[in-house]
């Protein structure tokens, strides 16, 4: 039934898709004038003859509204593919490869990093070379390919290990072929992530950007809204069906409804390649930092001109900051002119980028060294977000019954975080500001680096709860019996659960979305790609971490023949005491946000943009 509704929803698009195209207004054509158009053709002799009319079809203009269902179809099946594969690979791990919590879990830590890191090569790769066009298909079917791959080893029985021995409570661990097979898999769908994630929002904005529309912000707004609409949608349905399809009918159905979905998008977004607007890469910001640092280490030994002789700095054609601020002052040697005729083309423009930077390209590598201190206090609450298999374990131990018929998937628990995250982006602006105005007696507006601080400490309320949750289900588990049943369902409601995840979405929302508005705000415009990317490598690096810190507590916990903390048998292990540590660590993030919040204030340039002064762009909810 999902898989049907999934495919009548792509058919609606399509039909809107055709829609547009038959009753597209001719107003809308490039260079569009009339139907038909005298010519008058030259003959070789000089004599001139005059023709009969031609009737010339006009040019179709490419991009508009017909390529948006393509657009937004793509990135939206591959996050139900993706992101619907990812809530029950612990189980698919621990049975059916025969991993331990621990290595499974780490596994999965390894997946998300990847995940979240290869978006930003992909825009390196698309602003550089490729084009976003290109990436966005290389990504499908990379991403078409792994599920494809992780599906076959559900299907094919000697791509996994052999069940478990339960007689003689011995297992076989998967050999290195198998291995590399999962691997495999797991590698193109974060390959495919990576190419399509970081360039479908902007590649659907250059088929609607027109510069000579009236209306083009309005239409570039709605767009905006739809896309990240249709993200909300693709996660809910990722969380809710596949993860259901998954518990009731089998990893082969589970894994094999993703691939279809993938192949789809896939499938017609290249279909629609003659009808997008595909502009040509240009040079990278990622490549503008790099020649920064190597220009200004070529000329270390420069000395600083005169600050009162703007001249002697490079600052490009028509820009028109002419001298570089002196914060960070070793990186501003990167544009120190050093032989005008050898170094400024005519046009004013550098002969040699990698020996000559412009004043503009220094700043903008300095905007972010500013702000790596705060972002790196983002990485340790990212860290409390990661750990989504332990609740899953928690979930699946415990009465998930609403009705007595109907109990909800262990995977699906975290649509709670994401509903909660919905509902306050929701009413943030709409109701609780006023009211909290209203209540306070002044206008209550918190900057964003008030908000991250605010997420900051939620973080460590949600790892308390954790910790106090999985303690009271513990002491059940011992009480009822069950230590060595790894299996057991407790008489206790799976919902004690819900407060954590309220918590961890509410810290999400604070942290995550001040962090991405904070770049926004003290970025230059010419930076605005870098937010998303920034604060997708700050996931990355969080669940490197978070794979070092669960390593760390399994080793040291299971030292000396004692059970393990993270044990496979939930009712065995300490999965408190691991919340716990956690908690601690969230804790000790606190001053430490403090202190480079206080920091961040030296090294911006006196009359800069500070928090509170002016506005920060509304970003899309």
């Amino acid at each position: 039934m999902n898989f049907n509704t999934s495919r009548n929803n792509l058919c609606c698009t399509l039909c809107l898709s055709l829609s547009l195209s038959l009753f597209d207004l001719p107003t809308s054509r490039e260079g569009n004038q009339s139907s038909s158009m005298e010519e008058t053709v030259e003959l070789p002799n000089s004599d001139h003859v005059e023709m009969a009319p031609q009737h010339i079809p006009p040019k179709r203009e490419k991009g508009g509204l017909v390529t948006m269902p393509f657009v937004i179809v793509n990135e939206a099946f591959e996050r139900v593919a993706s992101f619907g594969l990812v809530p029950n690979m612990i189980f698919y791990l621990m049975r059916d490869y025969n991993l331990g919590f621990a290595k499974g879990n780490n596994l999965i830590f390894y997946w998300s990093a990847a995940t979240q890191f290869m978006p930003i090569l992909g825009a390196f790769l698309s602003d550089s070379y490729l084009g976003r066009f290109l990436t966005i298909v290389s990504g499908s079917i990379a991403s078409f390919l792994g599920i494809v791959l992780l599906w076959l080893t559900a299907m094919i029985p000697w791509l996994r290990p052999p069940p478990c021995d339960q007689s003689e409570h011995s297992c076989k661990s998967a050999t290195t072929i198998q291995m590399a097979v999962l691997m495999s898999s797991f590698a193109l769908i974060s390959i495919g992530a990576g190419g399509i994630r970081p360039c479908s929002l902007a590649f659907g904005a250059d088929q609607l950007d027109r510069g000579d529309n009236p209306k083009n912000n309005r239409v570039l707004k709605s767009f905006f809204g739809l896309y990240y609409a249709s993200q909300s949608i693709s996660v809910f349905v990722a969380l809710t069906a596949v993860v259901y399809v998954q518990d009731h009918l089998g990893w082969k159905v589970g894994f094999g409804v993703p691939a279809i979905l993938m192949f789809f998008s896939a499938f017609f977004f290249f279909l629609a390649s003659p009808l997008y607007v595909k502009r040509k890469a240009k040079k990278s910001l990622f490549t503008g930092f790099a020649q920064v640092l190597v220009v200004s280490y070529k000329n270390r030994k420069l000395p600083f001109p005169d600050r009162s002789s703007g001249g002697l700095y490079h600052h490009g054609k028509n820009l028109l900051l002419v001298s570089p601020t002196e914060k960070l002052r070793l990186l501003n040697k990167a544009c120190i002119i050093r032989d005008p005729e050898v170094d400024i083309n005519q046009d004013g423009s550098a002969s040699n980028p990698w020996s000559l930077c412009t004043t503009e390209q220094v700043e903008e590598l300095k905007a972010l060294i500013k702000v790596i201190p705060l972002w790196s206090t983002g990485i340790i609450v990212s860290i409390s977000v990661s750990q989504s298999t332990f609740p899953i374990l928690q979930a699946n131990s415990m009465d998930r019954h609403i009705t007595s018929s109907f109990q909800i998937p262990a995977a699906s628990f975290g649509l709670f975080a994401v509903i909660v995250i919905t509902i306050w982006v929701a009413l943030y602006e709409r109701v609780t500001l006023p009211l909290a105005s209203k209540i306070i007696g002044i206008p209550v507006r918190p900057g964003p680096v008030k908000r991250m601080g605010i997420g900051t400490f939620l973080s460590c309320i949600a790892m308390v709860i954790s910790a106090v949750v999985e303690h009271i289900r513990l002491r059940k588990a011992i009480r009822e019996g069950h230590v060595n049943d790894a299996h057991a369902v407790l008489d206790m409601s799976a919902l004690w659960l819900v407060p954590q995840y309220c918590f961890i979405g509410l810290a999400e929302a604070f942290n995550a979305l001040g962090q991405i508005e904070f770049y926004y705000s003290e970025f230059p415009k010419s930076m605005s790609s870098i937010a998303t990317s920034l604060f997708g490598l700050g996931m990355a690096v969080a669940s490197l971490l978070a794979s070092v810190i669960l390593s760390t507590v399994d080793d040291l916990s299971s030292s000396g023949g004692k059970e393990s903390w993270v044990s496979n048998n939930i009712n065995k292990g300490h999965y408190d005491y691991y919340y716990w540590l956690l908690a601690v660590v969230m804790f000790l993030n606190l001053p430490y946000f403090i202190v480079c919040s206080w920091a961040y204030g030296p090294l911006v340039e006196n009359g800069s943009k500070r928090e509170g002064e002016g506005s920060s762009p509304k970003l899309p909810a």
